[in-house]
């Protein structure tokens, strides 16, 4: 039997050693850390003969090596004991790469960039799914790839449908005890349908993570998509080259490519890199960058297929309930994946209008008092909390800060200049956050350090200043504080809620830092 290490303990390398040890591996799991909720883990699948090792890393040594390494998606690709495994000749891969090789009769779209593939994702699959095609969100968003893999059957690699769907060997019941019937991230939206064992898919909508491209080699597409480029995760990256031509990999190996085209970088590039890919612009025909392409013109969505045909109105740009111009880009690039998917404007136009948006991205929470509190928690870097900021009514209350991230940070701060009345910074980042908004001339910032302070804190300024929006943009991961972004992004909508419902802080004063006023709450009912 061979055998076969996964590295991760978490959904994506859960899922992955179901799907190896269904496939006839022998399969170990490893994982660094341990907890209570681990533990009870390594249990579970110990009665599905996985064995599990917590607390300790991957050691290859000794004559017993494992033929495959499968790696989950938060795993540095670069770690010494990885670069030794291919050194050994020990084949490699990333969990994504281990679902496409059991799915790779279905067409795939596969979703990349910096920012918007996640609204762009989830709104591809609205989309199909308002088509009646079978189409999950998976990778980076919704279910992991390899949970997509296993609702299957064991003859999904060999026996596979085109676009229309079709008949697959459904002999494999999935495995006990099996996490499939819940997608793993809250970023689905309500009209995601849920995997059923055995169902068959028509479609695999894929976001797919920097990560998870530098991990596969072989994923490509029937359509890739690329939203936008600006830098990011170069801790892990290194630069910015090499950040760009792991994402290209995946368009490269796509059968069909659909590009922002109003994206600064991507545009610069243009056709000199990309000259068979659709471009998209909400600035209308004339700024399109090839003879082909998506476009907004006149209120409408308007695609031009070749260089001769003749542009066809598609959808109703207002038929798409999310604010802010870059969601009309994420908008042109969906409808560009359905359309070149072969899906009619009657069903596109339904699953725009009952797309009801993204938990965590621009979500409205709450109205109290006409203020209206808005959750862009997934703005994780400068460049996304830019555009949040941008999305919204002024003036503004921003909440912003977490665990730093490098990036040019200047279009940010010119941005709170002009649409904020006051921001206050919560986690580790906050006092680099207030020395840069001193450098620039804003002073009028409170770094109050946690989530249930700030939002008290943000409804009374809201009040001071007569804002209309109170903004949770925090331009940083969250690990400082919170698990991930989302676990920060409910803890707001709660904190929201339970103020919105008529539970009221009382406020501490704290000593006061240089130029900033600071103040504490604390819960009381």
């Amino acid at each position: 039997m061979p055998r076969a290490t996964v590295i991760g303990l978490g959904k994506s390398g859960v899922a992955a050693a179901r799907l190896l040890k269904r496939e006839g591996w022998e399969v170990e799991l490893s994982d660094g850390n341990t907890s209570e909720t681990l533990l009870k883990q390594q249990q579970q699948l110990a009665a599905e003969q996985i064995t599990v090792k917590l607390g300790q890393s991957l050691e290859l040594n000794g004559a017993n090596l494992p033929q495959l390494i499968v790696v989950s998606p938060g795993v540095p690709w670069d770690i010494p004991v990885l670069v030794e495994a291919r050194q050994l000749g020990i084949e490699t891969i990333g969990e994504m790469e281990l679902a496409w090789r059991n799915l790779q009769s279905l067409p795939w779209v596969g979703i990349t960039g910096t920012n918007g593939k996640t609204t762009t994702t989830a709104l591809i699959a609205a989309i199909f799914q308002a088509a009646k095609l079978n189409a999950p969100a998976c990778g980076n968003i919704g279910y992991a790839a390899c949970e997509v893999a296993l609702s299957q059957g064991a003859g999904s690699r060999e026996q596979g449908a085109g676009g229309a769907g079709g008949a697959f060997d459904n002999s494999s019941l999935l495995t006990p005890n099996s996490s499939l019937l819940t997608p793993h991230s809250s970023l689905l939206t309500p009209n995601s349908s849920l995997l059923t064992p055995n169902s068959s898919l028509n479609w695999v909508i894929a976001e797919v993570s920097s990560y998870q491209i530098e991990s596969s080699s072989s994923l490509a597409p029937r359509i890739g998509v690329w939203t936008t480029f600006t830098p990011d995760h170069l801790s892990r990256h290194k630069t910015l080259e090499n950040y760009y031509n792991i994402k290209a990999k995946l368009l490269r190996q796509s059968e069909l490519q659909v590009f922002n085209g109003d994206d600064a970088y991507l545009s610069q590039l243009g056709l000199s890199a990309w000259p068979d890919a659709y471009w998209t612009s909400v600035r209308g025909k004339d700024f399109l960058i090839s003879e082909k392409g998506f476009y907004i013109e006149d209120g409408w969505v308007v695609e031009k297929l070749t260089a001769t045909s003749a542009p066809e109105p598609i959808v109703k740009v207002s038929s798409l309930r999310m604010v802010g111009e870059h969601n009309q880009q994420n908008l042109l690039m969906a409808v560009a994946a359905a359309r070149l998917a072969g899906i009619n404007r009657d069903a596109i136009a339904l699953g725009i209008r009952e797309f009801p948006g993204v938990a965590h991205r621009l979500e409205h929470i709450c109205t109290w008092e006409g203020i209206d509190f808005i959750n862009d928690s997934k703005a994780t870097n400068y460049d996304a909390a830019e555009v949040g900021l941008a999305s919204v009514n002024s003036p503004a209350i921003l909440i912003a800060g977490g665990e730093a991230k490098a990036g040019d940070d200047t279009g940010w701060l010119a941005k709170i200049q002009t649409k904020t009345a006051a921001v206050l910074l919560i986690g580790s980042a906050a006092p680099a956050f207030a020395k840069r908004l001193q450098e620039v001339g804003y002073h009028n910032y409170h770094i109050v350090e946690t989530m249930e302070r700030a939002v008290p804190k943000s409804a009374e300024l809201a009040k001071q200043y007569q804002a209309p929006v109170v903004l949770l943009s925090p331009a940083c991961a969250s690990f400082d504080q919170y698990p991930n972004f989302e676990v920060r992004g409910d803890r707001f909508r709660h904190l929201c809620l339970a103020w919105a419902g008529g539970w009221k802080p009382a406020r501490v004063e704290l000593p006061e830092l240089e130029n900033s006023s600071q103040e504490s709450i604390v819960q009381s009912r």
